[in-house]
C-alpha cells in the first residue's frame, strides 16, 4: 500500500524499494565525511568530503589542468605546474616567474644537473608542504640546493636536520661539508666541522677529502688550522689538568672551613650550636683534615719565629677565605674581617697575589659548573 507524503506526493513503499549498494573498502577508505565547521562552530546540516591526502597534489601536477608553467629537467622531464599556487607562497619563485616570457600564457622553467624524481619531489612540497622519508633519504642533498636556490625555508631547514641525523657519516662529511657552505646552512656545516676533527684520521683518508683536496685548497689548509688548534687545546687542557685539581681541591677547602664555622661538624663547630655525638660522615672531604688543622692551631704552643709548619698553613687558608669572602662583616669564619681590614693596608704587589689566586679558584669552578654558595653567603643562620 503506498502512502500519501505531507505535499500530497506519493510516498514509496520501503519494503518494495530495493537497498542502496554498499561501497568498497578501497573507496570508502578514501574518502571521509567530515562537519564543516565555521569559527569552531559546526553548522548543522552541511558535510564535506576529504580525499585521501596524496590525491591533494597528484591530480594538478600529473593530469596538468590548466597548468600555465613548464619545469624541464634533466633527460628531456617536463613537470607542470601553476603559477599562482607557486608565487603565492614562496615570492622569490613569484618574482621569477612574473620575469620569465613565454608564448601566450605558458613560462617556462629549466632545472639542470637534478634528477627529475628529486625536482618532482621538491614542487610536490611546494604545493602540499608533504615529503615521504624515502624520498628524503634518497634525494636530500639535492633538495637542499633546490630549497637553497629557491629560497623555501621550511624545506631547507627539514633538509639540514635530516642529514643530520640520518645521512651524516666519516666517508661523507666532507662532501656535506662543503655543500653546507655553498647552500649557507652553519648549522649543518658545524655539525660537519665537529665531525671532521673528531675524526681527523679517518675523514683524510676518504676520496672526498682527496677530491677536495685537488679543488678547494683554501679550504683544506683552514681545515688542517682548525686540527692544529684543537690539538693544541687539548694539549693546554692536559697540561692545566694538575693545577686545575689543585685549585678546586683549594675551593672545597674554602668550603668546608665555612661549613665548619657556620654548622659545625663532628666535634668542633660554632660556640652557639650543640653537636649531636651520633652525627653522619661529612660530605666535605677536605672536613676532617681542617678539623684537626684547627684543633692544632687553637693549642699549638710550639714558640718560634711565625709559628709552626702547620700552624703557618692554617693561617694561609684564613687569608684565602679572607680573600674570597663578599661578605665579611657577617662571616662566621674566625679573624674574616680582621684579614679584610689588613689587606687594605698590605703593600699592592702582595694584595694582587691573593687577588689573582682566588680569581684563579672562582674561575676554575665556574667552569666545573658548581654553585658558588659558601663562600658569598658564609653568614649567619
Amino acid at each position: 500500500m503506498t502512502g500519501m507524503n505531507c505535499d500530497g506526493s506519493p510516498q514509496a513503499d520501503k519494503r518494495n524499494s530495493p537497498e542502496a549498494p554498499s561501497l568498497p573498502d578501497s573507496v570508502s577508505s578514501s574518502y571521509q565525511r567530515k562537519a564543516l565547521v565555521v569559527n569552531r562552530v559546526p553548522l548543522r546540516g552541511y558535510t564535506c568530503v576529504l580525499p585521501a591526502p596524496q590525491e591533494c597534489w597528484k591530480h594538478p601536477l600529473c593530469e596538468g589542468y590548466r597548468a600555465d608553467v613548464s619545469i624541464h629537467t634533466d633527460n628531456s622531464g617536463v613537470i607542470n605546474a601553476h603559477a599562482s599556487i607557486l608565487g603565492m607562497a614562496y615570492p622569490v619563485m613569484k618574482s621569477m616567474l612574473n620575469h620569465l616570457e613565454g608564448r601566450g600564457c605558458q613560462k617556462s622553467i629549466f632545472i639542470k644537473g637534478i634528477p627529475h624524481r628529486a625536482v618532482q619531489v621538491f614542487i610536490r612540497f611546494l604545493y602540499s608542504s608533504c615529503y615521504e622519508q624515502k624520498e628524503m633519504n634518497k634525494y636530500g642533498l639535492h633538495l637542499l640546493v633546490l630549497s637553497h636556490a629557491f629560497v623555501a625555508p621550511q624545506l631547507k631547514k627539514e633538509c639540514e636536520w635530516q642529514l643530520e641525523h640520518n645521512f651524516l657519516t666519516k666517508e661523507n662529511v666532507v662532501d656535506i661539508f662543503q655543500l653546507s657552505l655553498l647552500c649557507d646552512a652553519p648549522r649543518l656545516s658545524l655539525f660537519c666541522r665537529r665531525l671532521i676533527l673528531k675524526s681527523f684520521k679517518v675523514v683524510s683518508a676518504t676520496e672526498g677529502w682527496r677530491v677536495m683536496k685537488q679543488s678547494h685548497p683554501r679550504l683544506e689548509k683552514e681545515l688542517l688550522d682548525s686540527v692544529v688548534k684543537a690539538d693544541l687545546k687539548k694539549q693546554e687542557r692536559t697540561r692545566r689538568l694538575p693545577e686545575r685539581k689543585i685549585y678546586l681541591q683549594l675551593y672545597e677547602a674554602m668550603e668546608a672551613l665555612v661549613h665548619i664555622c657556620k654548622d659545625g661538624c663532628r666535634t668542633i663547630g660554632p660556640h652557639d650550636k650543640v653537636l649531636k655525638g651520633d652525627q653522619g660522615l661529612c660530605s666535605f672531604e677536605a672536613c676532617r683534615g681542617l678539623e684537626l688543622l684547627i684543633r692544632h692551631f687553637a693549642g699549638c704552643k710550639t714558640r718560634v719565629p711565625g709559628g709552626c709548619i702547620h700552624c703557618k698553613r692554617m693561617w694561609q687558608v684564613l687569608k684565602l677565605h679572607s680573600s674570597l669572602c663578599a661578605k665579611p662583616d657577617v662571616c662566621r669564619v674566625p679573624l674574616c674581617r680582621k684579614f679584610k681590614e689588613r689587606s687594605q693596608q698590605q703593600t699592592r704587589k702582595d694584595n694582587m697575589k691573593w687577588k689573582i689566586l682566588a680569581k684563579k679558584i672562582l674561575n676554575e669552578k665556574s667552569i666545573s659548573g658548581a654553585p658558588f654558595f659558601s663562600l658569598t653567603n658564609a653568614v649567619s643562620a
